[in-house]
């Protein structure tokens, strides 16, 4: 009996009935079966060697595949775990997933030292196994036997994982000799990990939660070439050059302070500049494109959690409610419920739609402590956000503007790589991480995906990561140096404006629930300054540097000449200081040079004489002698040029 694969081009070929997705490779071409790392059958990633028994659709999954690299990298924790074993026999594993770049492995050492300078021996050792091109086999077994099998090993840890798994839904993994739970998938073997490295060790509470043992997490990456290696460790150490943590102090833009409280960013005088700049930008750019402008409060009641749906959903990550006069008040942690309300009093019908309400709303989030990180991760944050109220006629035209507005603030911005990372529901979970509705689910996903195809704006799509009210679009961004962030977010609402009661009259004079579109193109100020310190070194665009000239007075005879320079330049709105400290002028410019002012204007007694002012461009040296209004002129057309790319 034969069934039928379908490709991914829409190609169907037949194939007998158990033939494995590594034979399908082969039959295509043996370039490709010797590069495919898993397969992704009707949606759901497996094993090489597993049988296909039915018709279905076909991936295969190779290094340049999201879900390619995702599985070399979780097999990799286990050739980790194993070469972790041969050295400290008796030690026990929790969870081992792959992450973003890489992956990682908590471990409890039962009392054996173990250190970041053992990291080292344990890259050898993974190299050693992996030359050995140990199978990963599968075996599927029932929840009896694995209790008993991990009891016998003293597993506590496997044995509270396996507490949550129902039976027939359980397997075991081995590659060499090492065995362990885990519903995979994997590469077929140990060979394709050619190169490896170790890159850090953390501590890891159990189950994240402080009252448990703490664990020690290892993290690591690998690749199927050592070049790439090589390319990824020069990456990181241009990273550590752009850390914008390092560069954020050197340029004095944001801190952060203990009694404040930690992830609470304080902006100082330059990080403020960068704030405004940005919302400048994206004023102009809103209203241009027909959104109002509003303000709600840092908080609100509990029922309005709830009627979102937002208490049950994310309480998590939301900061514990205040009882004030026998009410429960939380701190805001989105701005979409406090727009419902607003579309609400404005009673509109469809002739004021789509309505589109802007607003740069602080949120607030309880982020673990273990995961803050510099303004990538923080506790309060300043968002770009938006919401779109609109027809299902007008749907397709809303959101494909709004993804037109991604792609002017790419150029902008300079960023060339990008993709939207298109994320669905999964139908199995419909009332437990997603609004039950099947019918819209499915509507608004096509929807959806028919302007990303309709747009030829490169997309992915990924299954189970979507909002529980409707599809998202995360946008994936590559800074300078090639470091991936998830930049901005695109959603579609097809469930909570009901729940607030949220209608508008439409053209026969009947009561229709909008669709509502969240969107945020410019993401956080925290998470968009911090992406572009490092995307920029600090080398930040003439029209965003906090300061666009440094006025240079080769003496304190000049000061007052540099002074009225200064008030000319402020007076064309470029932004800028004068150096008048007691030094030479070399060590200013150096000064200047550090905090990577774009533009220093060197003054002395020929300058003063004939009313110019001598320029040295950063990076770039010397550019002549110019008057203050030609030099105003030149700027100004220079920041035209960049915002309107």
């Amino acid at each position: 009996m034969n069934i039928k694969i379908t490709l991914p081009d829409n190609s169907v070929r037949e194939y007998p009935k158990g033939t494995n997705a590594m034979d399908i490779a082969k039959s295509i071409s043996e370039g490709l079966a010797r590069n495919v790392l898993a397969a992704k059958v009707n949606g759901e990633v497996r094993d090489l060697s597993r049988p296909i028994n039915e018709d279905a659709s076909l991936q295969l999954l190779t290094w340049n595949d999201a879900d390619g690299k995702s599985t070399m990298w979780h097999s990799s924790a286990h050739l980790m775990a194993e070469a972790l074993e041969s050295f400290y026999p008796g030690i026990k594993f929790w969870v081992g997933p792959s992450v973003q770049n890489g992956f990682y492995y908590d471990v409890d050492f039962c009392g054996q030292a173990f250190s970041a300078d053992d990291l080292k021996k344990i890259e050898d050792k993974m190299a050693e196994l992996a030359k050995q091109s140990n199978v990963f086999e599968r075996k599927e077994i029932s929840k009896a036997d694995a209790v008993s099998y991990f009891t016998e090993k003293d597993d506590q840890y496997k044995l509270d994982l396996l507490s949550g798994l129902e039976d027939g839904t359980i397997s075991l993994y081995t590659q060499g000799n090492f065995t362990d739970l885990c519903r995979g998938p994997h590469i077929p073997h140990t060979g394709y990990i050619k190169a490896i490295k170790l890159t850090n060790v953390a501590g890891a509470y159990w189950k994240n939660d402080s009252s448990n043992p703490q664990l020690t997490r290892i993290y690591g990456i690998t690749f199927p070439k050592k070049s790439e290696l090589d390319e990824y460790v020069a990456m990181l150490e241009e990273a550590k050059k752009r850390d914008h943590r390092k560069i954020g102090k050197e340029m004095e833009i944001f801190t952060f302070d203990d009694d404040v409280g930690p992830g609470l960013p304080l902006w100082l005088p330059n990080g403020g500049v960068l704030i405004e700049e940005l919302e400048k930008l994206a004023k102009k750019t809103e209203n241009s494109a027909g959104y109002s402008r509003v303000r709600t409060p840092h908080l609100a009641k509990e029922n309005m959690y709830k009627t979102s749906g937002h208490l049950p959903y994310y309480e998590d990550s939301m900061f514990p409610a205040m009882d004030l006069d026998g009410e429960k008040y939380y701190l805001k942690a989105m701005n979409c419920p406090h727009h419902h309300k607003i579309f609400k009093e404005l009673n509109p019908s469809y002739r004021d739609l789509p309505i589109r309400l802007a607003e740069y709303g602080t949120c607030y989030r309880y982020e673990q402590s273990g995961e803050l990180f510099g303004l990538m991760r923080v506790r309060s944050l300043q968002m770009n956000d938006a919401h779109i109220y609109c027809t299902k006629e007008q749907f397709s035209d809303e959101f494909n503007a709004v993804n037109e507005m991604y792609l002017k603030y790419f150029r902008v911005f300079g960023i060339e790589k990008y993709v939207m990372r298109f994320s669905t529901h999964a139908p199995e979970k419909l009332g437990k991480k997603y609004v039950d509705n099947p019918e819209l689910w499915k509507q608004t996903e096509d929807m959806v995906r028919q302007v990303l195809i309709d747009s030829k704006i490169p997309y992915i799509e990924v299954p189970d990561e979507g909002a529980f009210y409707g599809p998202k679009i995360d946008v994936q961004v590559w800074s300078a140096i090639g470091r991936e962030f998830t930049l901005a977010t695109n959603q579609v609402d097809f469930a909570v404006p009901a729940r607030f009661g949220l209608t508008f009259r439409n053209a026969n004079n009947e009561m229709e629930t909008p669709i509502c579109i969240h969107r945020a193109p410019l993401g956080t100020h925290e998470r968009f300054i911090g992406f572009l310190i490092e995307h920029f070194a600090g080398n930040f665009p003439l029209w965003l540097a906090p300061q666009q000239v440094s006025i240079l007075p080769i003496s304190e005879k000049f000061n007052g000449y540099a002074k009225k320079v200064l008030q000319l330049l402020r007076n064309s709105d470029i932004r800028g200081l004068v150096d008048d400290r007691d030094e030479k002028i070399g060590k200013k410019i150096r000064d200047a040079e550090i905090k990577k002012v774009p533009y220093m204007l060197i003054i002395g007694e020929k300058e003063e004489a004939d009313g110019t002012v001598s320029i040295r461009q950063h990076g770039k040296g010397d550019q002549g002698s110019m008057s203050v209004q030609d030099l105003s002129d030149r700027i100004n057309k220079e920041i035209n040029d960049m915002l309107n790319a």
